[in-house]
C-alpha cells in the first residue's frame, strides 16, 4: 500500500479502508474485541466563532444535533465492543436520550457519569452486550480542581475464548473511561498526576477488595498529555503499553512522540492525547509509590530546568540556607514552595511530601547529598520498566513453585485514527466531527505468563 496510492483514495474510500481495520477484516480466524474512545466535544465548549467567543454550538440546536447524530453513525457502523466517549454533554436531555436510544436500539448498555459541580459535560461508557455482560460499575469522583471523573467496568466476555474438556472459561477485565485535566500550566502537572494515580490506586483496591484473579485492564480516553509528559511516563512506569504504539511499533523515543496525532486544542496545537492502554498480567510492575514519587521527581527537574539553572545551580537552590553542602528537608520544603508545587488545595500534600523526601534521602541519614540529588532528580535512571524482566520474574517464580501459571490476557492486533491524516501527523480541515480523532484498537485474546501476585 504506497504513499502515492492512499493520498489518492477519495474521502469515502478513505473511510471504507479504516473501517475494514476496525472490524479486524482480513485476520485468522479467531475471537477479537475493539475499543473506540472518543472525545466528542461537547457543544457548550465548541466555538463557533473565534472572534466572539461567547459564541457556542450549544447556542444553534440544528448544529450541535447534526453533529452529535454524525458522530453515532460513526460509531455505530464501526460497532466496536467497547466505546468510551468523553465530553458528552449530559446537561442537555435531549441529546443524552438520542446517544441512550440509538446505542440501546444496536445492543448496547450505557453508563453515564456527570463531572462535579455541573459543569454540564461528563463520560459515556457502552458495552456491547453480544460481547461482554459487566458484573460491577463504578464511578471515581476526584473532587480536585478540575471536576474530573472516571467510571470503571468489570466485565466478562459472553463468548468463551478458551475451551478445555472441563470447562468454558471466560474472560474478566477492568475498563476504564476518564478524562484528564488540561495542563493550562505547569503548575497543574501534579492535579492530573493525582487524577492518574487515584485511578491506580482505586483499581488495586477493587481487585483486592473483591479478590480478583489476574486479568487485563484497559484504560480508555482524553489524557490531556503527550508521550512527552508525565502522565504517560508514570503509566509505562506500571506496566502500562500504549495500544495504538504497540500495533504501529513506535517506541517512547522523542523520534516517534509525533509520529501521529488525536487533537487539536484551543491553542491551534496538533498533539496526540488520546490513549487506550493496556495492561497484561504478565507485565512487570513497579510499586505505585515508587512510579509516583519517580514522576513528581521529573517535575521537579523540568521545572528547575525550565529556569535554566545548571545542574550545579539546581543543587544550590534546593540547598538554600542549608549550613553544609547538602540539602535538609527544610530547604527541599522551601524549594518545592518557590518551584509552584507546594501551593494548595492542588499542590502536593504534607504526607506526599515527606514521602517524596524518604525516597530522596537513599542512606536514610536525614539530608540528600550532591550524589543522592544527582540520583533521584537531575540523572535519575529510567522509570519504564525493562523487558527483560518479564523473563527474569517469570524464571524467578518458575524455580521457587514451579511451572508458571497461566492467565489471559489481550494482544494488539490493531489500531487506528480517523481520519487516516491523524496515523501521518496531520490535521485535516474539512474534518468536523470533534477536536478529536476517534481511536479504535482491536485485541485478541491470549494466554500469558502471570507475574503478578495474585496468581
Amino acid at each position: 500500500m504506497t504513499k502515492e496510492w492512499i493520498d489518492g483514495l477519495t474521502q469515502e474510500a478513505k473511510t471504507k479502508q479504516w473501517k475494514k481495520k476496525v472490524r479486524g477484516l482480513g485476520y485468522d480466524p479467531q475471537p477479537c474485541v475493539s475499543c473506540t474512545t472518543f472525545n466528542i466535544l461537547a457543544p457548550i465548549y465548541k466555538r463557533l466563532d473565534e472572534e466572539d467567543q461567547s459564541c457556542r454550538e450549544s447556542q444553534y440546536r440544528a448544529n450541535w444535533l447534526t453533529r452529535n447524530q454524525r458522530i453515532i453513525d460513526r460509531l455505530l457502523a464501526d460497532h466496536s465492543s467497547i466505546i468510551c466517549l468523553q465530553e458528552v454533554w449530559l446537561g442537555n436531555d435531549e441529546l443524552v436520550d438520542m446517544y441512550e436510544k440509538r446505542l440501546g436500539d444496536e445492543n448496547y448498555m450505557s453508563f453515564k457519569l456527570a463531572r462535579t459541580n455541573n459543569r454540564g459535560d461528563g463520560l459515556l461508557t457502552a458495552v456491547h452486550r453480544d460481547n461482554f455482560r459487566v458484573l460491577n460499575y463504578r464511578e471515581l469522583l476526584f473532587n480536585d480542581f478540575g471536576d474530573r471523573v472516571a467510571q470503571l467496568l468489570h466485565v466478562e466476555s459472553v463468548v468463551p475464548f478458551w475451551q478445555n474438556q472441563k470447562r468454558n472459561i471466560q474472560q474478566q477485565s477492568l475498563i476504564v473511561n476518564t478524562h484528564l485535566l488540561f495542563p493550562h500550566d505547569y503548575s497543574l502537572c501534579i492535579v492530573r498526576l493525582k487524577q492518574v494515580y487515584k485511578i491506580l490506586q482505586y483499581i488495586e483496591s477493587y481487585q483486592k477488595e473483591n479478590k480478583l484473579g489476574p486479568m487485563p485492564i484497559i484504560l480508555c480516553g482524553d489524557w490531556n498529555g503527550s508521550k512527552r509528559g508525565h502522565v504517560y511516563k508514570i503509566l509505562r512506569s506500571q506496566g502500562f503499553v500504549s495500544s495504538y504504539d504497540t500495533a504501529h511499533q513506535y517506541t517512547d523515543s522523542d523520534a516517534d512522540a509525533h509520529k501521529w496525532v488525536s487533537h487539536r486544542n484551543h491553542r491551534g496545537n496538533i498533539c496526540g492525547v488520546d490513549f487506550i492502554w493496556l495492561l497484561n498480567p504478565n507485565n512487570y510492575r513497579k510499586p505505585l509509590k515508587t512510579s509516583w514519587n519517580e514522576a513528581v521527581f521529573g517535575i521537579i527537574k523540568n521545572l528547575l530546568r525550565a529556569a535554566s539553572l545548571s545542574e550545579d545551580n539546581a543543587f544550590a537552590l534546593l540547598k538554600g540556607d542549608s549550613p553544609g553542602d547538602y540539602i535538609t528537608y527544610s530547604s527541599f520544603c522551601q524549594a518545592l514552595c518557590q518551584l509552584g508545587l507546594l501551593r494548595h488545595p492542588d499542590g502536593l500534600s504534607s504526607q506526599e511530601t515527606e514521602d517524596l523526601w524518604i525516597q530522596a534521602d537513599i542512606d536514610g541519614n536525614g539530608v540528600m547529598n550532591y550524589e543522592e540529588f544527582q540520583q533521584r532528580i537531575w540523572n535519575p535512571k529510567s522509570s519504564e520498566q525493562p523487558e527483560e524482566n518479564f523473563e527474569q520474574v517469570n524464571n524467578a517464580r518458575k524455580t521457587k513453585s514451579g511451572p508458571v501459571k497461566k492467565a489471559f490476557g489481550f494482544s494488539v492486533k490493531d489500531a487506528v485514527l480517523f481520519p487516516p491524516e491523524m496515523e501521518k501527523g496531520m490535521w485535516p480541515e474539512n474534518y468536523s466531527l470533534s477536536d478529536h480523532a476517534p481511536l479504535t484498537v482491536v485485541f485478541s485474546p491470549v494466554r500469558v505468563p502471570c507475574t503478578q501476585l495474585v496468581c
